[in-house]
């Protein structure tokens, strides 16, 4: 077997392989690449050591079966056996469902959340997004720590476990994206600068170093973060990739890496004759990033809309803090803009950041499933103080209400697990650090964070304690008890609703028409026949909807079809979905 690695400033590289020792020799056609070849199979442990060092992983590992600091293991992918024929599922009429598999069964495990997927039918989601799967120190953790960005985290399973479980979803129709990190690596466990230049000092994020798309060297560590984007679609035949925080991939060259990334996924799409997307999660409000590379665009597929969750989430709580503020001062007009132009924040001044933020998006020529909607993601859960879900703090009623607006509204819904049956769950921030000095500055930097914000230090879960994790998990038997046995089914009721209307996922942004009434609390859209009302108040409200007759598809309490008036009396703190002739 032949084995490679570029490792441009080495003097001498050995591979480490089986228990033996070979010398590697210069690539003559590839500058700063090694290359032999030894005695190996499936399973066969390596790793180079540069100039006599210790012997490291390799940096496009597979496998790493003992954990980030450990050997690599060799992983024959065609040996893999696949059962379920798949043609792929595209983007366009998606609803995506964010998943971290650590928490989303008590198990943790790829294996464990296969054997769930079924719910996930029955709700009527069309892809699972995994949350990130490359090995990172410990078992437990969110996974945006990890390293070996072509390797699968050991505890969930490893590489054939994901291939299990993709395969067990394609069966029942699901796709599968994965949230993939390439603007850091996490702290421990990361050998890649005693390889080469992957990272520079040029350029900082907030994790330190950025990773080098553009300086001396930066044509290798871009084809590193390709590869390993190509083979996760192509070796464990993933549907689409959710890219992390593209804001921070620094990159000066005249064609950036994410068009570069965008023009190489649409080249395997055609090869494997299967729609591949990406999906960037963005806090530039830039519409260049979902704009065709054929109108001068960076060619991605769809963005996380974190305009439309601030809206919606200042509409349901009435929180004023940090990034929430210029949201908050007219929350229901912060919604209606974002419901009909995209982006709140498109050349308006943020407070937040202190000057004039984003532009605005054509929503005459945008897709409206190029923006992803959600009242709640990983993000927004697990980086509050304590971890807690909107269900904490909303009733029933209102948590029916922002479902409504999700699963109606113009973009390509996104549920967090657990949202569904409004899980009383909390997710929390969790790690697992093996080094107990990164662990300490770890806890003592979230609790220092909250302080700032008026929280006890005691009030602060201890993101190294197992129970932390352990409160995180999802408790299924939820199910069938009450409020949850209703959430859920007014979830499904809607999902339903959106495979079966087309003017649900109608992509023209445009179409949507939105009024609302600030003093009274209730707003209202129409998307083609279909028309949508929510009544965030307590007492009831009177929604003009016009002359039109109409019929009630489905509504969170009884409700009268308006009369000749055309008025629809909503109850406190409940929705409606109609349909008018």
């Amino acid at each position: 077997m032949q084995f490679e690695v570029w490792a441009p400033q080495a003097g001498r590289v050995t591979l480490h392989c089986g228990g033996a020792t070979h010398a590697l020799e210069r690539d003559p056609e590839r500058s700063g690449w090694w290359w032999g070849e030894a005695e190996a199979e499936h399973g066969t442990r390596y790793g180079f050591a540069l100039d006599d060092g210790p012997v490291l992983p390799d940096p496009r590992s597979r496998r790493q079966p003992d954990g980030p600091d450990g050997l690599s293991a060799v992983v024959e992918h065609e040996r893999y056996d696949w059962r379920a024929p798949w043609t792929g599922r595209a983007l366009p009429g998606a609803v995506l469902y964010e998943l971290h598999v650590g928490t989303y069964t008590p198990e943790g495990t790829l294996d464990a959340a296969a054997a769930r997927l079924d719910h996930l039918v029955e709700l009527g989601v069309t892809h699972v997004e995994l949350m990130p799967l490359c090995p990172f120190p410990g078992r437990h953790g969110w996974g945006y720590e990890g390293v070996s960005l072509w390797a699968v985290h050991e505890p969930y399973g490893g590489p054939e476990a994901l291939k299990r479980f993709v395969d067990r979803a394609h069966e029942v129709g699901l796709g599968v994206v994965l949230d993939v990190v390439h603007n850091h690596l996490g702290p421990s466990g990361n050998y890649l600068p005693a390889f080469g230049p992957y990272f520079t000092d040029t350029h900082h994020t907030p994790w330190g170093s950025a990773v080098n798309l553009d300086a001396p060297g930066s044509d290798e560590v871009r084809a590193y973060l390709l590869g390993s984007a190509l083979s996760w679609l192509r070796d464990y035949r993933i549907d689409g990739l959710r890219l992390d925080a593209v804001h921070a991939l620094v990159d000066t060259r005249a064609c950036h890496f994410l068009e570069e990334l965008s023009t190489a996924v649409d080249d395997l799409a055609a090869e494997l004759d299967r729609p591949l997307f990406l999906v960037a999660e963005s806090d530039l409000n830039d519409p260049r990033f979902i704009t065709p590379r054929a109108e001068g665009g960076l060619g991605l597929h769809a963005q996380w809309n974190d305009d439309f969750h601030h809206a919606l989430h200042t509409a349901l709580t009435g929180e004023s803090q940090g990034y929430y503020a210029d949201f908050a001062r007219a929350p229901l007009a912060s919604l209606a803009k974002t419901l009909t132009g995209g982006y709140f924040h498109d050349g308006t001044y943020s407070s937040f950041r202190g000057r004039s933020h984003g532009r605005p998006l054509d929503r005459t020529r945008a897709a409206a499933h190029r923006l992803l909607g959600y009242s709640q993601t990983h993000d927004q859960v697990g980086n509050r103080a304590q971890g807690d879900r909107l269900a904490a703090s909303l009733s029933p009623g209102l948590a029916a209400c922002a479902a409504a607006l999700v699963l109606t509204a113009p973009f390509t819904p996104m549920l967090f697990m657990g949202e569904e049956w409004a899980a009383s769950t909390p997710w929390q921030f969790f790690t697992d650090h093996t080094d107990p000095e990164l662990a300490e500055a770890v806890r003592r930097g979230r609790r220092r964070e909250f302080a700032e914000h008026g929280w006890a230090e005691e009030d602060v879960p201890d993101p190294q304690d197992p129970a932390t994790r352990d409160r995180s998990c999802l408790d299924w038997s939820e199910l069938g008890r009450e409020p949850h046995a209703r959430v859920l089914a007014w979830y499904r009721r809607l999902l339903a609703l959106r495979h079966e209307q087309p003017d649900l996922t109608d992509p023209d942004l445009a179409d949507t028409r939105v009024a609302y009434d600030t003093e009274q609390r209730w707003l209202a859209f129409r998307r083609g026949d279909v028309r949508v009302a929510v009544n965030l108040a307590k007492s009831p409200a009177a929604i003009p909807l016009g002359p039109r007759e109409a019929r009630v598809l489905a509504a969170w309490e009884p409700v009268q079809a308006p009369g000749p008036d055309g008025v629809l009396h909503v109850p406190g703190e409940s929705c409606v979905v109609l349909l008018q002739a």
